[in-house]
């Protein structure tokens, strides 16, 4: 019965500090959600990027919690300057004790959102897949690969690693090499893979495909057929496409794309 009392008399001794502790909370809260559904406005009418829109909303999350223990701490008698340096303390703490690839991941990856080689929404290829990313966060960006596993790579592996950043929307070249024997007219060759090109859905036609002559072999030619496309979410299969249309062409026009140099060593 007298914890019941001590309880309720610690209660009623710090009314007032709880309720203005609860109405800080409220406040803060509320200015939180307006800033962040602000930032999503913006977003959407595209007045600014969607990793700026991130960053923005995931350093106002950090200043709001900060905000809310702050504010309780304050209230209960604790100063603001014994709380300062307490986190100083905590700070100081994990940083001696925090590994060099964790600093240095997060100082990577305050370079990558300064940078800015790549965007959330963006489709990647990186060590030897295609992967959309998902979030750039301080440690690691976390992306998303084709069959659907969300990969969190360290931010100093990013910088060390060659990127290639297809985007969104933007045109890009693809290619479909294949070799003939020298016996074959290249304009006939030329002829089918352009006909390969028109048959394949998502091939631009505007810039239009071409051929190009790519190299001399002991005994083959290799051509390349070079397309543009836009649809950078379907790049994969575009690229399946084109390659199995490129040999149906191939073969009904009766053009030979197997190794000639085996096939002659063999002979």
């Amino acid at each position: 019965m007298s914890f019941l009392e001590d309880f309720i008399g610690l209660i009623s001794s710090n009314l007032g500090r709880i309720v203005f502790s609860v109405v800080a909370i409220i406040i803060v809260f509320v200015v939180y959600k307006l800033v962040t559904r602000q930032i999503t406005r913006l977003k959407e009418q595209r007045k600014l990027e969607e990793n700026t829109a991130f960053t923005l909303k995931r350093i106002f999350q950090w200043i709001t919690g900060l905000a809310v223990i702050v504010v309780i701490i304050a209230q209960f008698g604790i100063e603001v300057g014994l709380i300062a340096g307490l986190l100083a303390l905590a700070g100081g703490t994990i940083l001696g004790f925090a590994a060099m690839n964790t600093i240095g991941n997060a100082i990577a990856g305050i370079i990558v959102m300064t940078s800015r080689p790549f965007q959330i929404g963006d489709r990647i290829y990186f060590n030897n897949q295609f992967a959309d990313v998902v979030a750039v966060d301080l440690i690691y960006t976390r992306m998303r690969t084709l069959d659907n596993v969300l990969v969190s790579v360290p931010n100093q592996e990013l910088l060390k690693s060659e990127i290639d950043n297809y985007g969104k929307k933007t045109n890009v070249r693809r290619s479909c090499a294949i070799t003939v024997g020298y016996e074959l007219d290249p304009k006939d060759v030329e002829t089918a893979l352009l006909e390969a090109a028109s048959k394949v859905e998502g091939v631009l036609k505007d810039p239009e495909p071409y051929v190009w002559i790519t190299e001399f072999g002991d005994f083959a030619i290799e051509y390349t057929l070079y397309v543009f496309v836009n649809q950078i979410r379907g790049l994969p299969k575009i690229d399946a496409d084109l390659k199995r249309t490129v040999l149906e062409t191939c073969k009904s026009h009766e053009i030979d794309i197997s190794t000639p140099q085996l096939l002659r060593r063999v002979d």
